[in-house]
């Protein structure tokens, strides 16, 4: 994005990508169909040290935007829940969208090629053997080591003096410790729940692994998370008046067989077993009834940690805000250097936000790029 805008104004555009292809992670996305962006976009679907940060770049490129150049390329796509935005072919056809706007401006993508050390002298950058007065870093995180990605963008900061949040992996799993092995012997039980981190919530699916938690909600909580918090799951909202339902129309049944009405059967079976009542419904008092339905609507879980990189689909922190104008994302002690992206301290939430937050945060450099060349 930041290529093609700054090409198609009038820049003269090098992009060098250490990958055999270009757009990898894109191509991996959304189960190879790409969440491209989020219709509910907002600043506030955002994390970072400075919580504004983003607001400009955002607000001056939209979904709407973004959702108009898919459009214009003859995409398809889809909405699923929650705002969420995927093609109904292929990632491929956002690769290819990117690469025809890269075309329109000109610009020379150069793949398989090592960054190695970077030039700075004069007011200008020295990269792979080219020169040029304007240096972008979008090299991402270390998220999904696999396709590539490394925290290079850290280093090139550091080099420049950029202070640098420490990175984190985020949007990943859980990993959970033997005291909640029952719940590891459950691997592929998904259920509807809140999950909770402190103060901050999210209603959607969760999941068990064989390691620990996962799922939407719990992805998205484990952005907020930090070593020590526990996570608290809300399995069943209306669990006393379920509970106290089920004593009054099935008082010969077992905990288990009423939870499986609302639950998944296995983690019916778990959840029982761990509230602990052997008796039938009919001979529970209210306390017990009451203990079991504080145990539903709070489940809680200390996790030992998460998946990390591997799993973690974005990386949090990264480049300081502090360190960079948010209308231009140009550092602001070192002219004609950019940072853009995951490479960035912003991180959204699941379901397309980090893939606006690329579009936005690529075109305001680009234009801001496109600006400096323009004015000579």
């Amino acid at each position: 994005m930041a290529a093609a805008t700054a090409g198609q104004a009038g820049a003269r555009v090098l992009l060098l990508d250490h990958a055999d292809k270009p757009g990898k992670k894109v191509l991996i996305s959304g189960g190879g169909r790409c969440n491209f962006t989020n219709t509910g976009t907002e600043p506030e679907n955002f994390l970072s040290e400075n919580p504004h940060f983003a607001k400009s770049a955002l607000t001056r490129y939209t979904q709407w935007d973004f959702l108009a150049l898919v459009e214009r390329h003859g995409i398809a796509w889809h909405e699923k829940t929650l705002g969420q935005l995927f093609c109904d072919g292929s990632a491929r056809q956002i690769v290819g969208m990117l690469l025809d706007e890269c075309s329109r401006g000109n610009v020379e993508i150069r793949l398989s090629t090592a960054i190695g050390e970077i030039g700075h002298a004069d007011g200008r950058f020295e990269v792979a053997g080219a020169t040029a007065g304007q240096l972008v870093i979008a090299t991402g995180g270390p998220s999904i080591p696999k396709m590539g990605a490394t925290g290079v963008a850290y280093d090139i900061a550091r080099r420049f003096g950029l202070p640098v949040v420490a990175p984190r992996p985020a949007l990943v799993p859980f990993t959970l410790g033997e005291d909640d092995a029952p719940y590891k012997g459950i691997p592929g039980v998904a259920f509807p729940a809140v999950a909770k981190v402190r103060e901050v919530a999210f209603e959607e699916a969760a999941l068990f692994t064989h390691k620990g938690l996962s799922g939407p909600s719990i992805l998205q909580v484990s952005s907020y998370w930090k070593p020590g918090d526990t996570v608290s799951l809300c399995v069943l909202p209306e669990a006393s008046e379920i509970l106290r339902t089920a004593r009054k129309d099935m008082p010969r049944s077992h905990l288990k067989a009423a939870l499986s009405r609302h639950l998944p059967t296995r983690l019916a079976e778990v959840l029982a077993g761990q509230i602990g009542l052997e008796r039938e419904l009919g001979n529970c008092s209210d306390a017990e009834l009451s203990k079991a339905a504080e145990l539903l609507t709070a489940l809680t879980f200390q996790p030992t940690g998460t998946e990390g990189y591997a799993k973690a689909e974005v990386t949090a922190g990264g480049i300081a805000t502090a360190a960079l104008s948010s209308k231009t994302m140009e550092a602001r002690g070192v002219p004609g250097l950019y940072a853009i992206g995951e490479a960035v301290d912003v991180t959204g939430w699941l379901g397309g936000y980090n893939f606006q937050w690329a579009w936005s945060s690529g075109v305001a450099a680009g234009q801001a790029i496109a600006e400096r060349v323009a004015g000579g």
